[in-house]
């Protein structure tokens, strides 16, 4: 996988402007990088050379658009401006999109002004204007930037998609600065968060395959499929605030069939079914509600207090009720083998 888009042309540039050339297009290559990215496949290997960027036949009125160097940034930015003219500059922000990399300091002020610098681009257009976007605000700083380079700031819409229609009057419409997490959105996030899992989740199958059997290892995979794949899905859906609390339902909800069926196949006293069936709600929501926890990262509708407070309300209740699972198992375990001994 090539660490930059195949429609980027490496060399001198534009002679009038020293712009490298790219277009709007989007190969298949580029778009099984995307693929790759959001699998989290050489995860650092997304990236963009950063610099200056020239798509079209831009000339000095041309618009001047900031982006991060991580390839699906870029693509999105290029192919929505497809058709313009303009200038892409592109900030190093180590492979990392615009919203995460301003809240990290890497699409910020001091790389802004370094950029508007090394392009040198006093001398490519003649007005003084870049376009950062608007999810890149927490980190550049209009009032700097412009005291340092020259070079005034317009916070554009929060989709590349709306840049055309932004330009047309350089102010944004209140559905332009709408941030949306639909379901599409939630979709495309499942990769990224069930990758992670995954290695844990096989280890985890395999361990309770030896001591329950296949349906002991099906439970905890269907665990950690609630927490990665179906909550981001469901998220909007399920009535609590917290994503805690909405993980715990959700595990319980899947939890439920395992447990039905367990207390139903156990046989012998109906309470024996009874606490096998407890052990599986207690054993996998949790773990659902834990993963989906960790979704606060992805979402647009968590603030940096609220995951905080989540964490610290949540972590230890979870602990107890994975670890009163255990017990509880524990202990049906050893009565099973009394009472077989007996």
């Amino acid at each position: 996988m090539a660490a930059v888009p195949q429609v980027m042309v490496r060399g001198s540039g534009d002679a009038a402007s020293g712009a490298w050339p790219t277009d709007g297009r989007l190969t298949t290559a580029n778009r099984w990088d995307h693929v790759l990215a959001r699998w989290g496949v050489d995860r650092a290997g997304h990236r963009v050379e950063p610099g200056l960027y020239a798509l079209g036949s831009p000339g000095r009125a041309a618009p001047v658009f900031v982006t991060a160097n991580y390839t699906l940034s870029f693509d999105a930015l290029r192919s929505a401006v497809a058709g313009l003219d303009c200038y892409i500059l592109v900030l190093d922000t180590k492979g990392i999109n615009v919203w995460c990399a301003a809240g990290k300091g890497t699409f910020g002020t001091d790389e802004l002004v370094w950029r508007i610098e090394r392009a040198n681009l006093d001398d490519v257009v003649d007005h003084r204007t870049v376009i950062v976007p608007q999810l890149g605000a927490t980190g550049v700083s209009a009032r700097e930037v412009e005291r340092r380079s020259g070079f005034a700031v317009e916070y554009g819409p929060v989709r590349a998609e709306d840049l055309p229609a932004y330009l047309t009057a350089h102010e944004a419409t209140p559905e332009m600065r709408r941030v949306w997490f639909g379901l599409v959105d939630r979709i495309l996030l499942v990769p990224v968060e069930f990758v992670h899992v995954i290695a844990p989740m096989l280890v985890t199958a395999g361990a309770l395959y030896f001591v329950g059997g296949w349906a002991a290892a099906w439970a905890a995979v269907a665990a950690f499929v609630a927490g990665t794949v179906l909550f981001p899905i469901a998220l909007p859906w399920i009535p609590t605030p917290d994503f805690t609390t909405k993980g715990l339902i959700l595990g319980a909800v899947v939890a439920a069939p395992f447990a039905i069926a367990r207390a139903i196949g156990s046989g012998g006293s109906p309470w024996w079914g009874i606490g096998w069936g407890a052990v599986h709600v207690l054993a996998m929501a949790p773990v659902a509600a834990f993963l989906a926890l960790l979704f606060t990262g992805s979402t647009t509708f968590t603030s940096k207090s609220g995951v905080a407070r989540e964490i610290s309300r949540y972590t230890r209740p979870l602990a107890f009720l994975l670890g009163l699972a255990i017990a509880l198992a524990v202990l049906l375990a050893i009565a099973g083998a009394r009472g077989a001994a007996s």
